[in-house]
């Protein structure tokens, strides 16, 4: 009400130049953090990915090549043969203007064991668009997060106009009234005509900012000069309250343990699957909410142990752990002064975990055998629903949380066949080794059967049966059977379990090395498939793709493989022999 019908004019404008330097190249953190933010990435998947880029990818006619160098470090530093390929590469492709007269030096953190360099790719010629048709989707924009970060951390600075402009206004009492608007653009856009980082969670989760919207200091100002004349158009009042501190994301957390001093660059992401496979959190809309289990486990260990489930024990203990390595501090003292209460505590602990355990959720879900209260209860697989009858009354039962946190029995899973052996209803249930078909009749039927996913919907249904496949186990003689498990096909023995042997997919096609009489079969490694030599280790010979009994006609190597073009979205036959660079489109035929 104060501004309406005051006069106003600009009392102050004060314009600077500001300079914005690039962010350095990625450490396990940032990348871990962008990949996040910006691609919606797990610190899991973030690790996974990066590690088949450092191992290597098949690139056509360059064969197997690594993409980018080690991932796990805390070193931002950069070799003098990278900076310089980096440098030529700046030149000749922005121009001399975006090319610093000398290279950036990052500051070296406090801690840095500085054993590796930053992440960067292994040649800068490998341009992301380039080798973009050879990766899957998630891989090429890993790459190309890596290779910009590392290129724009060697160009010049972006250069802006910050301008700050002070308003005075008058009222008919005479009432002084001071508004104050800040502005800024772009004269030279430097590193960010590449690069330009995510937007900081804190920000748009304290409401400072919403993706795709400029912050009110970032937006350009029109030309203004002191004593012009303001008319007000309208008054938007704002209401602010405090907030409490969002909850964690990946990026956050992993933020927050790097500044806490928790863990290593080699461990952030194996802290943060470890928390959500164990069930202490799940996610909702990205961000860590602690579940049951999570808060049970916690109070039990921050009661338990005190000391050392706190933030600064952990720091210090890492610097004991360096101290040891850099050879200034005994060991076997950092042992004892460790062991000694830790032991103790110890001792006391399974008293103080029976008294936290009496004190279980119980809920106003009632057992549908008994009618007795369900209460939560805990084991190694999870959180799950027990009738407090337990054990006159077994009738354990998945469950969900809503929005509120409020449990509720979750709908099980009912199979479209039923058993086949006592025509019970088939329901799934998950153990140590994943999700399977149970008969709903157990003890009194114990059958149970794999599950497999549809692709198309993700319902559950029952893995194909095993085949016979005419071949004997080389260890018993019973019979090989073609079986599915939850990596997909493989030869297993009917003799299961007393006889355990297993023997991977055979491809028919023979291994193309001089004098081995072995034949490729297809194998898996960390969720790939590949397909190596029957006859391996005294044979090493691998590919990629599957292979093609069908001879290379530009260079008659044995074989072709099939290789999936993510580019084209075509399926390829190519020449796996290095340097040959034969391909064409699976469908077309050989000249």
């Amino acid at each position: 009400q104060r501004l309406e019908g005051a006069s106003f004019r600009l009392a102050k404008v004060e314009r600077k130049e500001k300079r914005r330097g690039p962010a350095p190249p990625f450490i396990t953190s940032t990348l871990q953090m962008e990949a996040s933010r910006r691609l919606g990435f797990s610190a899991k998947r973030t690790m996974a990915l990066a590690q088949r880029l450092y191992e290597g990818v098949e690139l056509g006619p360059h064969g197997r090549v690594g993409l980018i160098t080690y991932m796990r470090t805390d070193s931002t530093r950069l070799s003098a043969e990278a900076v310089a390929a980096i440098r030529e590469h700046i030149g000749r492709a922005f121009g001399k203007d975006y090319l610093p007269a000398k290279p950036h030096v990052f500051g070296k953190k406090k801690g840095a064991q500085d054993a590796h360099e930053a992440i960067r790719p292994t040649e800068v010629a490998l341009l992301p668009e380039e080798v973009a048709r050879y990766l899957d989707r998630d891989l090429a924009r890993l790459y190309e997060l890596v290779w910009k970060r590392a290129v724009a951390s060697q160009m010049a600075p972006a250069q802006l106009d910050a301008t700050t402009v002070d308003i005075a206004g008058a009222r008919l009492d005479a009432t002084p009234l001071t508004l104050r608007a800040t502005g800024q653009v772009v004269v030279f856009d430097g590193f960010t005509r590449l690069y330009r980082e995510a937007a900081e969670d804190a920000t748009v989760a304290n409401g400072k900012g919403r993706k795709g919207e400029a912050k009110e200091g970032d937006r350009p100002l029109p030309p203004l000069a002191e004593g012009d004349r303001l008319r007000l158009q309208r008054v938007e009042p704002q209401q602010h309250f405090t907030q409490p501190p969002p909850r964690y994301t990946e990026a956050t957390l992993v933020k927050a343990l790097e500044e806490k001093g928790i863990g290593r660059p080699s461990t952030y992401a194996s802290i943060l699957a470890t928390i959500v496979d164990r069930d202490y959190v799940e996610k909702r809309k990205g961000r860590f909410h602690p579940t049951h289990l999570g808060r049970f486990v916690n109070k039990v260990l921050v009661t338990a142990f005190p000391d050392i489930l706190d933030v600064g024990f952990t720091a210090a203990m890492e610097d004991h752990l360096d101290a040891v390595a850099e050879g200034r501090e005994e060991w076997v003292a950092v042992l004892e002064a460790f062991y000694g209460p830790f032991s103790k505590r110890l001792e006391q602990a399974p008293n103080i975990i029976r008294e936290i355990q009496d004190d279980v959720e119980v809920t106003d879900i009632l057992c549908d055998k008994c009618g007795a209260p369900m209460a939560v209860k805990s084991s190694r697989r999870g959180e799950f629903l027990a009738c407090t009858n337990y054990p006159a009354c077994k009738n354990p039962k998945s469950f969900e949380r809503d929005e509120e946190g409020r449990v509720r029995v979750k709908p099980e899973e009912v199979s479209d066949e039923p058993c086949p052996n006592c025509g019970g209803e088939m329901v799934v249930k998950r153990g140590r080794f994943g999700e399977f078909f149970a008969c709903r009749n157990y003890p009194e039927c114990k059958t149970t059967r794999p599950i497999r996913r549809d692709p198309a919907d993700g319902k559950a249904v029952a893995a194909a049966p095993a085949q016979a496949t005419g071949e004997n186990c080389p260890k018993c003689g019973k019979p090989l059977l073609l079986k599915e498990g939850r990596y997909g096909p493989f030869l297993g023995c009917s003799g299961y379990p007393k006889c355990r042997h297993i023997e991977p997919l055979k491809t028919g096609v023979a291994c193309p090395e001089a004098g081995c009489d072995g034949e490729l079969v297809e194998r898996r490694y960390r969720g790939r498939t590949f397909y190596s030599c029957s006859r391996y280790p005294d044979c090493r010979y691998s590919q990629p793709g599957r292979p093609v009994a069908e001879p290379c006609p530009d260079c008659g190597f044995p074989l072709l493989m099939e290789h999936h073009d993510k580019h084209e979205d075509t399926l390829m036959l190519a020449c796996p022999r290095k340097g040959c660079g034969y391909m064409r489109a699976a469908e077309e035929v050989a000249a």
